[in-house]
């Protein structure tokens, strides 16, 4: 005697053909969407790493931008600085000038008088022609 239901584990075949054509119509149809689903999540994915290169290379330029604007910054402070230096330098020139008016007049007289007899002198000088030594002692005569 054969006992038919021995393997109690077994499934009928036509209870497994019907099952397995159930799950093959079922991946058959899941499976455009599931494609899908993998296609926008590859799409999500690439639209993300987009998004972060593209604020970091904004976040970059954003930082070149500041360091570039404090070092114009920085240059222009410098350039004030140095400005206002001079300005204050020629101030304190003219004060000094103005304060001892009388001893500057003085000094620019005394200059220009020695200068205009240091050139009388030169002029003299150069209109003699050299003599010798016995010539300069009797005048000229020999």
């Amino acid at each position: 005697m054969s006992d038919p239901n021995k393997d109690t584990n077994k499934k009928p075949t036509t209870t497994r053909t019907a099952e397995a054509k159930a799950e093959s119509a079922a991946k058959k149809a899941t499976a455009p969407a599931s494609r899908a689903t993998r296609a926008a999540a590859d799409k999500a994915g690439d639209a993300t790493s987009a998004a972060k290169a593209g604020a970091q290379r904004s976040a970059q330029a954003a930082n070149g931008a500041v360091q570039t604007a404090a070092k114009g910054v920085e240059a222009g402070r410098q350039a004030v600085i140095t400005t206002s230096g001079h300005v204050v330098a020629g101030a304190k020139t003219a004060w000094t000038v103005i304060a001892h008016r009388k001893l500057v007049a003085a000094g620019v007289g005394a200059g220009i008088t020695a200068l205009s007899a240091a050139s009388y002198a030169v002029g003299r000088r150069s209109g003699h022609r050299a003599q010798g030594p016995l010539t300069r002692m009797t005048g000229g005569r020999i």
